[in-house]
């Protein structure tokens, strides 16, 4: 019980010194830890400590940490007008219906010159890409079709998911802090494979959101959201 109680206890003064170098300013945006067993030993705490209060200042967006480069200070939010990327399974579950996710496609690969050109990225960017495809189900009717590719080479342990339980964009809001957000959204009458996948008449309505988060100017994830159109609507507040 004592070990228990002093672990907190070392977790929360670790995590309170961090911030207080972040928030005055001594450690700036962009500025490299020391790595974990430095930090641990300095400290005086186990690695398992460490990685824990890292990974918390890292869900709640104050570091973010690049595999094999470390962890890093973020870039503030702008407190501006834009909109909130929010967890689809809290969508449904707020219209009080029973929510569901079926894992389509999930491909690991180099991402190929088609890929950058549909994320919008320079044709000679040289990164990895999980591809993963599924559908989020209100009760048993198709909510959202989702295509989503996720930057394999900065996303900490993201090929270790197999993302057939939860959905990639419920896990990446709790793992991977991001600093910009662009979002495309338009109104499109749906053709197969997609009007299929969703269970509507090919030329039905619905509205697409396409999105891309980054951070310290790398993309974090590109994402496609596909919602039939009768059964969905945007609401932004400013």
């Amino acid at each position: 019980m004592t070990s228990s109680r002093s672990s907190k206890t070392s977790h929360a003064r670790i995590k309170s010194d961090i911030l207080e170098q972040i928030i005055d300013g001594t450690w700036q945006p962009g500025f490299q830890l020391p790595i974990e067993t430095v930090l641990a030993d300095s400290y005086g705490v186990s690695r398992m400590t460490m990685n824990k209060v890292l990974t918390q200042l890292a869900n709640e967006g104050y570091v973010y940490r690049r595999k094999k480069k470390g962890t890093f200070v973020a870039e503030p939010r702008a407190q501006s007008a834009v909109m909130e990327i929010t967890d689809i399974e809290r969508e449904v579950l707020a219209l009080d219906k029973t929510y569901r996710w079926d894992l389509l496609t999930r491909q690991n690969h180099p991402m190929s010159a088609k890929n950058l050109e549909q994320l919008t990225l320079p044709a000679t960017t040289d990164t990895g890409g999980l591809f993963l495809e599924g559908i989020h189900y209100s009760c048993d009717t198709p909510f959202c079709l989702e295509t989503r590719y996720i930057n394999s080479d900065i996303v900490p342990n993201v090929l270790e998911q197999d993302f057939a339980c939860l959905a990639p964009g419920s896990w990446l809001l709790k793992v991977m802090p991001w600093t910009k957000a662009a979002h495309q959204i338009r109104a499109i009458n749906v053709s197969n494979p997609s009007a299929r996948l969703l269970e509507l008449d090919p030329g039905s309505a619905c509205l697409e959101i396409i999105r891309r988060t980054e951070i310290d100017a790398t993309w974090v994830t590109w994402a496609r959201l596909l919602y039939p159109g009768q059964a969905h609507q945007l609401i932004a507040q400013f």
